[in-house]
């Protein structure tokens, strides 16, 4: 990745900086269709932006039972999304969308960026 997630400011403009964070790769090593082992220092990270402010969208491929287990793990470790693969409520309030493929966030945090 080109930036760390620590110099990413949590808000700016007068609003909440938005996040969308893959999971597999991203937040624990790439396993698919089982959860690979975390990673902490990410983890901490985005638990830590959330608490100052940012909002954090989870972007994956997953759905069904394994977008809710690997919701359930983010959240056992104290991670938590404040969208789940759609935009923000601040974003559907101020834009007016209803539903896009593409979330609208400030950074996309993915593994397989280049």
């Amino acid at each position: 990745m080109g930036r760390n997630i620590r110099e990413l400011p949590p808000t700016h403009n007068g609003r909440a900086t938005i996040l969308a964070i893959d999971f597999d790769g991203t937040l624990c090593v790439h396993k698919f269709p089982e959860i690979g082992e975390p990673f902490l220092d990410v983890i901490n990270d985005l638990i830590e932006f959330r608490k100052q402010g940012g909002k954090l969208i989870l972007w994956t491929c997953r759905d069904g039972n394994d977008l809710f287990k690997a919701i359930k793990w983010a959240n056992d470790f104290g991670l938590w999304f404040d969208a789940i693969n759609e935009d923000t409520e601040w974003v559907r309030n101020n834009y007016g969308r209803i539903k896009s493929c593409k979330v609208c966030a400030d950074f996309y945090i993915d593994d397989r960026n280049l």
